[in-house]
């Protein structure tokens, strides 16, 4: 018998093992956000590695805004709950400004249930249908006009005791809160853009006519290693706000 090709294990640089027990830790909360992480010589004896991998290591958490440099003082676990990241899965931007100088915006929560995932909610979550999820809407509005309708879906279990009257009183940014109460950290998201119009409930909650073009943005929200968390369902009106993206 002719011997088939030899199989060559996956090679993984150094730096990138070093990156992937950094983010075990992350996801173990040893760290938790807005903390400082060991200095790059501590992790450096840690994990038995130059400094210069460890620094590496670190360059690419920095990218993918896991980790934040503050010159001087070390590097930091990023959190939503600061102001600079609070509007970081925001795209959506008022004409000829930005949207932090635009002010916090006015939220109010139509229903916060428990129900059932249906087959296409289940898939986006990793669940079965049938599973436990916690389902959301709200409008957000920017100077009294309604701008936003959102309806979101999270996994039951790591979101147990999530209630309307708990998201009415936080102030902050709504994945603050899932980070600092629930210990679930957003670190990237993937969305799907289309351009639909309105039904007759969704009209009247964005106070909006019938021809009236919106921005339908569906998106998937993951914490560590991928694990999608949240499934988010936006109307955007774009008569005074346009949606920004920066593409690297």
């Amino acid at each position: 018998m002719v011997p088939g090709p030899a199989v060559t294990p996956a090679f993984s640089p150094l730096y990138q093992q070093i990156k992937a027990l950094i983010l075990q830790s992350l996801q173990s909360g040893e760290w938790k956000p807005s903390t400082a992480i060991p200095s790059e010589q501590e992790l450096a004896g840690r994990y038995r590695v130059s400094q210069g991998t460890v620094r590496k290591a670190i360059d690419e958490l920095a990218a993918e805004n896991l980790v934040v440099r503050r010159q001087g003082k070390g590097t930091f676990v990023a959190t939503h709950a600061e102001r600079h990241t609070q509007y970081r899965f925001l795209r959506l931007v008022p004409e000829g400004g930005e949207q932090a100088n635009e002010g916090p915006a006015e939220r109010r929560i139509i229903d916060c249930k428990r129900t059932r995932a249906t087959a296409d909610v289940a898939r986006a979550l990793s669940l079965r249908a049938g599973d436990a999820v916690l389902q959301v809407r709200r409008v957000l509005s920017f100077a009294g006009t309604p701008t936003i309708l959102e309806d979101l879906w999270l996994p039951g279990g790591p979101f147990k005791g999530l209630t309307a009257e708990r998201l009415n009183s936080y102030n902050g940014a709504m994945y603050a809160l899932f980070e600092t109460e629930f210990g679930v950290r957003m670190v990237r998201a993937e969305e799907k853009i289309k351009a639909v119009l309105p039904d007759p409930e969704q009209r009247g909650l964005l106070q909006t006519g019938a021809q009236t073009p919106l921005l339908s943005v569906e998106r998937t929200a993951f914490t560590y290693n991928d694990l999608p968390m949240e499934l988010r369902r936006g109307l955007y009106l774009t008569d005074t706000h346009y949606y920004r993206n920066a593409l690297n």
